[in-house]
């Protein structure tokens, strides 16, 4: 049975329709008005300063090793260890020096006896010249005699007091007390006189070490000749303690590969653990005129840095370049781009986009919800 004419018509109109629908363009969607955190700007006058990074180390720090060379047996001391003076760090196979410290004590022995002899000799020589039965010429040659084998047992004498100390080396001391930041040499090694084997901190005065560029290092020699302090902030941690520090030495060669000038700032004896992270600030001359923004108001847009400025009239946002002189904290210094009294974005600027609506964000504190119930 086939369809009636009208009802083929209706279906062939609502079919076309759905056509013409799906065709049509979709409405745009409004964007919605988003609620903005922002900071009125004002001018200022700042002290900026330049911060480094920088490692707490000893103000002495010495590489230790033997004064004579040998077969490394033992060393009792390890990396990170705390060591007192005159504690035995390492130590050598002592046998070739236990050996050569008896044939100079039997030389010694020798030297003596001979000494005792020639002695006995030219005191029997002088009663014989003083009788007459022998000439002078005898006797000086006698008391040559005597005085060779003096100058013989002395010999001896101080080689066998070298010879105890050379043994005596085979023990590697701590000269100081201090922690042991490096080890160079392990049991089993032959090591020459005078190679490192262990790295001593010296407890006392802490020096906070850091890397200067070639562009800051006259600054810094400056601060050393005023004698003007630095702020040194131990630690990584925003609200890590800072002391007051002084530049100590700066390095008079730049570092062949980094072209670095190295800087040391004495902390004295502040509570600063041996290879703690610190920073130290370094004042620069004050700058006239410059805004303050926290960083999370900034945005790389374009291979330039902008901030979104709130128009009042509209309420909404506009890209706004700015110039950068500086960051101190978490805060960046404007030194253009912007004018005291406008509002800036603040929290939020990589969901914005340029003429979007906004809104200004009021916080709701928990006291404010109680009163409200």
């Amino acid at each position: 049975m086939r369809p009636s004419f009208p009802r083929a018509l209706s279906l062939s109109t609502l079919l076309v329709a759905a056509l013409l629908s799906a065709c049509s363009k979709p409405q745009p969607v409004e964007e919605p008005v988003r609620a903005v955190r922002t900071l009125t700007v004002a001018a200022a006058s700042v002290a900026p300063q330049a911060e480094f990074a920088a490692e707490v180390r000893a103000r002495t720090e010495s590489r230790l090793g033997f004064r004579v060379g040998g077969k490394l047996v033992e060393r009792p001391a390890g990396l990170g260890d705390t060591v007192k003076a005159g504690q035995v760090l390492a130590r050598l196979d002592p046998q070739d020096l236990r050996l050569g410290q008896e044939a100079a004590r039997a030389a010694l022995s020798a030297a003596q006896a001979n000494l005792a002899v020639v002695q006995a000799e030219f005191a029997r020589y002088g009663e014989l010249r003083r009788q007459g039965f022998i000439s002078s010429a005898e006797l000086e040659r006698r008391e040559a005699a005597l005085k060779s084998a003096q100058a013989q047992h002395d010999q001896a004498r101080a080689q066998a007091g070298v010879q105890g100390n050379q043994a005596a080396y085979a023990a590697l001391v701590a000269d100081a007390a201090g922690v042991v930041t490096a080890v160079e040499a392990e049991p089993g090694m032959v090591v020459a006189a005078g190679t490192p084997v262990l790295r001593l901190a010296h407890h006392g005065p802490r020096d906070a070490v850091f890397a200067v560029p070639e562009d800051r290092v006259a600054l810094v020699r400056r601060l050393l000749a005023e004698g003007t302090p630095v702020q040194v902030r131990l630690g990584n941690a925003p609200d890590a303690p800072a002391v007051q520090a002084r530049i100590r030495e700066v390095g008079a060669a730049a570092d062949p590969v980094t072209r670095t000038f190295v800087a040391k700032a004495d902390l004295g004896r502040a509570e600063a653990q041996l290879g703690q992270t610190a920073s130290v600030g370094v004042p620069l001359p004050a700058v006239s005129g410059v805004l303050r923004l926290p960083l999370s108001a900034l945005r790389e847009m374009q291979g330039r840095t902008v901030v979104w400025v709130v128009e009042p009239a509209s309420m909404t946002v506009r890209a706004q370049e700015i110039r950068v002189a500086g960051v101190e904290g978490n805060e960046a210094l404007v030194a253009g781009g912007l004018q005291p009294g406008q509002a800036v974005v603040t929290a939020g600027v990589h969901v914005l986009n340029p003429g979007q609506k906004v809104k200004f964000y009021r916080e709701t504190t928990a006291a404010a919800a109680t009163a409200s119930n």
